[in-house]
C-alpha cells in the first residue's frame, strides 16, 4: 500500500486516509533513531537530493538524517556555489540533477508554486520542503505526528494557530491537514497578519489572544518573520509580544494538558517566553526528533518503496 503518487508539493490533495497512512509508516521508523545503529537498508540504492535554495538548517539536516537513515546516497545541492547564480533556471537545474540518476528531490524554493513547476518538468519524485509563503507540508505532518504521540484524538481537537499566518506556509499546510482531519482550527493575530479570505479554508479568526486560547488543546505558535513582513505590520516587536506573546499565564486560560508548539526558529521573549519554551507542556524539541521519523516515512512511500 503506498501513496500512489509521485510527488509530495501540498496537503490540499491528500486525503484523510493518506495523512493516517504517513503516520503510521513514521511510528515503523520512529524506533529506529533509538537504536545504536541508526540504520534500515530500505532505499539502499536510492539517490536523494536535497534542493534547497533559502536557508535552512532544521529541514535540511532533518531530511538528509531521514534520508541516510533509510541507506540512501544524499546529495546536498547548494544553488549559491553553483551554475544558478550564472543564470540557470530551476528547472535546467533540477534536470542535470536528475540526469545523475535522482530518485527523489526534496525542493526549498522562495517562490510559491516552484515545486509543482518542477514537478511537471522532471521524471523524479519532488518533496516541498516548504515554497515561498504557499505551503511546508512535511512540517504540518510531523506537527500531527507530534499531537497524535500525545494520544490526542483530531476530531474536535481545538487548536490555536497564532501569529503571521498570512506570512506563514506552515500555518496553511496544518490548516488544510486539520480541517481535513476533523479538528477545530483558530487562528490568531493582528489583523495585518491574518488574510482576508482565510474563514473560508473553515478556520475561525480571532484577533485577541487571551479570547482565543480558551478551551483549546494545542497552541501552535507561529515563528515572527522579522526578515519578510514582521516590522511593517505591527508598531514595535515589544507591543507583538504584549498582545501575541505566549506566557505561562496564557497558557493557563487552554485546556488543563493542553501542549504548545513551534516550528522553529523561535524569538524568545517575542511570540513565546523562555519559560513557555521550556516548560512541560512545550513540545517543540519533541517536534524536532519527530521530523526523522515522518520524513524517513514520507521518503520511503515516495521511493515506491512502500
Amino acid at each position: 500500500m503506498g501513496l500512489k503518487r509521485k510527488d509530495l508539493l501540498s496537503l490540499t490533495n491528500l486525503s484523510a486516509d493518506d495523512i493516517t497512512l504517513i503516520l503510521e509508516t513514521a511510528d515503523s521508523f520512529k524506533e529506529v533513531s533509538g537504536r545504536e545503529i541508526k540504520k534500515v537498508p530500505a532505499l539502499r540504492g536510492k539517490t536523494v537530493v536535497n534542493l534547497f535554495f533559502e536557508p535552512s538548517t532544521r529541514t535540511r539536516t532533518s531530511f538528509e538524517l531521514a534520508a541516510k537513515r533509510l541507506s540512501a546516497d544524499v546529495i546536498n545541492f547548494s544553488p549559491s556555489s553553483s551554475s544558478v547564480v550564472k543564470g540557470e533556471t530551476l528547472l535546467d537545474t533540477a534536470r542535470n540533477i536528475e540526469a545523475m540518476q535522482a530518485d527523489i528531490i526534496v525542493l526549498r524554493h522562495s517562490s510559491a508554486g516552484a515545486a509543482e513547476t518542477l514537478a511537471r518538468g522532471v521524471k523524479s519524485s519532488v518533496i516541498n520542503a516548504g515554497d515561498g509563503w504557499h505551503e511546508h507540508p512535511t512540517q504540518a505532518l510531523l506537527d500531527l505526528y507530534t499531537i497524535r504521540s500525545r494520544q490526542m484524538g483530531f476530531a474536535g481537537l481545538r487548536v490555536a494557530i497564532v501569529g503571521d499566518v498570512a506570512h506563514s506556509r506552515v500555518a496553511r499546510s496544518n490548516i488544510f491537514a486539520l480541517t481535513k482531519l476533523g479538528a477545530e482550527v483558530r487562528v490568531v493575530g493582528p489583523p495585518t497578519m491574518i488574510p482576508l479570505q482565510i474563514s473560508q479554508l473553515g478556520v475561525q479568526v480571532y484577533h485577541n489572544l487571551d479570547e482565543a486560547l480558551r478551551g483549546v488543546n494545542v497552541i501552535m505558535m507561529l515563528r515572527l518573520q522579522l526578515e519578510r513582513q514582521g516590522r511593517a505590520l505591527f508598531p514595535t516587536i515589544r507591543e507583538y509580544a504584549r498582545h501575541y506573546g505566549l506566557t505561562g499565564e496564557r497558557v493557563k486560560l487552554a485546556e488543563p494538558g493542553a501542549i504548545v508548539m513551534h516550528p522553529g526558529p523561535i524569538n524568545r521573549g517575542v511570540e513565546i517566553a523562555p519559560d513557555v519554551a521550556d516548560s512541560l507542556s512545550s513540545v517543540i524539541l519533541d517536534q524536532v526528533a519527530n521530523g526523522v521519523a515522518v520524513r524517513m516515512g514520507i521518503l520511503y512511500l515516495m521511493s515506491g518503496a512502500g
